[in-house]
């Protein structure tokens, strides 16, 4: 069965996308711990990042370093903080926060933001890429 990312690549469910290209694509996550909280995942449907083809994995890596440039660029932050948990979507997915202190990298502080600043955002991160 498809992951909720390979629907949202497909266009089965709608994203805030940020960057797509013929191997990765980059959306905002609907429930980010920061402004500008981005998800980069591969299209390739891989449950575990250490499970992916060495190509793969290092093309993920330069996608979401360009992603992170962008954001650094559109949100007022310190720096972009890098996680990879992947234990709610069995799916490999890179979060890309935007941090000016350690609780935004918690997984537990959240902040909400209405479907237009999504789509403003999503919009000026990608015009910065």
């Amino acid at each position: 069965m498809a992951s909720i990312f390979t629907k949202i690549i497909n266009g089965e469910i709608p994203s805030y996308k940020v960057a797509e290209d013929e191997d990765f694509y980059a959306f905002l996550d609907i429930n980010p711990n920061a402004k500008g909280h981005t998800l980069c995942i591969p299209k390739k449907e891989v449950d575990k990042i250490f499970d992916l083809d060495e190509d793969t994995y290092m093309g993920l890596m330069a996608f979401s370093r360009k992603v992170a440039k962008a954001l650094e660029k559109t949100v007022e932050c310190k720096r972009v903080g890098i996680a990879v948990v992947g234990l709610e979507v069995p799916h490999v997915h890179v979060h890309l926060i935007p941090l000016n202190n350690m609780s935004e990298m918690t997984f537990q502080h959240k902040v909400s933001l209405t479907e237009d600043e999504f789509s403003t955002l999503a919009d000026k991160i990608n015009a910065a890429m």
